[in-house]
């Protein structure tokens, strides 16, 4: 019978999963070299090539990527007793790995991620952004944080924030020779900052009021990506920003950004944690579930 140590087949799932011995070494907090030496070594020992690699890429053969296929779901459920032998104790322990936009993780990174450490100094978080949706149970991560549209109907989702905003804003300097735009459609004829979604394509401005729903391809000399690039853009007078009301507030507050078509913006379903609900919850990943549904019960 062909034998494989535990690190060897973590080590071979971590590889086919992040696509290179470089990302799957940062998973497993080893080496690029041990990685490479442990699936060489069970490359060696059951006589089948499980990566064709290359200067500048990694790829699975057809029998790495049946193994990693078969032994994933075996791993994963060793990953939890393990987990949950050494949370017997009073704290739960291990690394919770999350996967965020980047504008999620600011608004929960001090109500919600701090805390959790504070409560558990056996555990550790790593926090990934990226506006993409990923498979996140498939790219190794414990759960998710996405606006509730975005998560597949097959996960379970805790409300963190239940309703959100997204208002229309512009800087005292932009309107002193523009008029303020009263209907949706006035904005064709003003300078936005047009967001770029994940995807490439252009994220239209969404409207509504009484049953009236509007989405507008706003014109614009300005493409970003990143919400946070985009309030520095209306601050500054470059245009009009359709930015995340909680984002704004301080701003509007104190007069350095100017609110628009306010009565056009009504509120959407916002944030949520997801997790898969097909396996058994690790110990770390229950008491951060438990400590997310008491900060949503304080929002």
């Amino acid at each position: 019978m062909i034998q494989a140590s535990l690190p060897e087949l973590q080590a071979v799932t971590a590889v086919a999963r992040r696509g290179g011995f470089r990302a799957a070494a940062r998973e497993l907090g080893i080496s690029s070299s041990a990685v490479s030496h442990a699936v060489s070594g069970l490359e060696a020992r059951i006589g089948v090539r499980l990566f064709n690699r290359t200067s500048r890429s990694v790829a699975l053969t057809a029998a790495g990527e049946r193994l990693a296929a078969e032994i994933a779901p075996a791993l994963a459920i060793i990953g939890v007793a393990l987990e949950n032998a050494g949370s017997e104790g009073p704290d739960p322990t291990g690394v919770l790995r999350l996967n965020m936009a980047l504008g999620a993780a600011r608004m929960l990174l001090a109500p919600l991620i701090l805390e959790f450490l504070r409560l558990y100094p056996r555990m550790a978080v790593e926090i990934i952004t990226e506006d993409a949706l990923i498979d996140v149970i498939g790219e190794g991560f414990d759960a998710g944080v996405r606006l509730k549209e975005f998560v597949s109907p097959d996960m379970i989702a805790v409300p963190l924030i239940p309703r959100m905003r997204s208002v229309v804003v512009g800087a005292p300097s932009y309107f002193e020779k523009r008029d303020k735009p009263v209907l949706p459609h006035d904005l064709l004829t003003h300078e936005c900052i047009r967001p770029r979604m994940a995807s490439g394509r252009y994220y239209h401005w969404e409207f509504e009021q009484q049953g009236q729903e509007i989405r507008i391809d706003v014109p614009g000399r300005l493409v970003l990506d990143e919400s946070g690039l985009m309030l520095e853009a209306a601050l500054d007078g470059a245009g009009l920003g359709y930015l995340a009301e909680h984002s704004v507030a301080p701003y509007v507050a104190n007069g350095r950004l100017v609110q628009v078509l306010d009565d056009w913006t009504p509120s959407y379903e916002g944030l949520c944690l997801y997790y898969s609900g097909r396996r058994h919850l690790p110990a770390k990943l229950r008491a951060f579930i438990d400590l997310a549904k008491r900060f949503a019960a304080r929002v």
